[in-house]
């Protein structure tokens, strides 16, 4: 089923005709069997990873090359008072560069095993090649003996997590527009890596705690530990241990391993629904019936007049009901059972573009007539 139609014209052909080589990236290989090297020796591992970042771009990395000492003082020695949090794979902290002033989100990894060495080369790879206004750049890195640590562009509203899902007292709820600005960007984000990027790159790991929001709610996908190269050639998958986080997993990944972009389509539909209705995809605290966030709303899209259920209350109904119906159309069709139905990112993009305000008043008309279509099809049959 066509999902978009008027996205299959001459915008996503357009889009596509924008694809390019990402020139310094001379050997696809290294990513795709670096997991599958072992070494004996400590020793061994950090020459390695020390000569695969000297060759990626021939050693024109334009991340600086940190020591410990400088991201020591640029944190207060790694001061509890800086931590601005903590995930799978390490603490962040804010610091500021002792000779720029500028302020930086230091991540330092966890040194335990191999699994946060891979992740490190992984991110220091993957963000020093791909650059895009959605995802988080890169100041530098460093790997002083088995010190692993990644110093970002701070970001000043942390994480859509924040003010989502982990509301603290006091703090003012996202509105819906902010809403629908934060979704459109980090579509964009997802669009970049699947389209432009070549060979294209399968996220993996989307979900709210690695959306990053600066000073004016402008969204960065942040943590490409877990990213991976997409199929190419006559290839339609990649194969590899599931990981992730648990509810954002597109069922075919989660049951046979089977990677593809559309996987991150489901992602993306999953941290969508949450920013519609305000709820975790997976939340002990709520009845049985609504620990699975994707689950409870199934009966809910497939009928018109419950859709008003499904936002956010701390909305207080302040957002134009159509818009909810064109969102919660999108979000169905990125959930859709079958990855081969869920839509290209470049369609979601489309669409949000105008949910966001970004769509000019002459491609009004157009997509709404699109969109109801979508609304039928997609809601309704979910």
């Amino acid at each position: 089923m066509s999902c978009f139609p008027c996205c299959m014209s001459q915008e996503r052909r357009s889009r596509k005709s924008l694809k390019k080589s990402i020139k310094e990236y001379q050997d696809t290989k290294t990513l795709a069997s670096f997991a599958n090297i072992s070494f004996k020796t400590d020793s061994s591992r950090r020459k390695y990873i020390a000569n695969e970042i000297k060759k990626l771009g021939k050693g024109n990395i334009p991340a600086h090359i940190f020591t410990f000492r400088e991201l020591c003082v640029s944190t207060n020695n790694f001061n509890h008072d800086n931590l601005l949090g903590e995930g799978g794979f390490g603490r962040v902290y804010k610091g500021c560069l002792e000779d720029t002033n500028q302020v930086i989100a230091v991540k330092q990894l966890d040194r335990n095993g191999f699994q946060g060495n891979r992740e490190f080369l992984v991110e220091v790879m993957m963000l020093s090649l791909l650059h895009h206004p959605n995802l988080v750049n890169l100041v530098g890195y460093c790997a002083d003996g088995d010190q692993r640590i990644l110093a970002y562009e701070y970001m000043a509203n942390g994480s859509l997590e924040d003010h989502l899902l982990d509301l603290a007292p006091g703090r003012k709820p996202l509105d819906w527009s902010t809403r629908m600005k934060i979704a459109s960007g980090a579509a964009k984000g997802l669009e970049y890596l699947h389209e432009t990027a070549n060979p294209p790159v399968i996220y993996r790991d989307f979900k709210a705690s690695n959306i990053l929001l600066d000073e004016e709610f402008n969204p960065k996908l942040s943590d490409f530990g877990l990213a991976k190269l997409g199929p190419t050639g006559d290839k339609t998958h990649v194969s590899t241990r599931v990981m992730g986080t648990y509810g954002y997993c597109a069922p075919e990944y989660a049951s046979t391993g089977q990677l593809t972009t559309k996987s991150d389509v489901y992602s993306f539909g999953v941290v969508f629904l949450e920013l519609i209705t305000g709820r975790r995809v997976i939340d002990n605290s709520r009845p049985t019936e609504e620990h699975n966030l994707v689950l409870w709303s199934q009966p809910l899209f497939k009928d018109r007049k419950k859709f008003a259920l499904m936002a956010d209350p701390l909305l207080e109904g302040k957002y134009p009901m159509k818009s909810l119906y064109q969102a919660l159309a999108v979000a169905a069709m990125c959930l859709q059972e079958e990855a081969s139905t869920r839509p290209l990112m470049s369609d979601v993009v489309t669409a949000l573009e105008f949910l966001a305000g970004n769509k000019s008043l002459d491609e009004v008309g157009e997509l709404e007539d699109t969109m109801e279509t979508a609304e039928t099809n997609s809601v309704g049959g979910y």
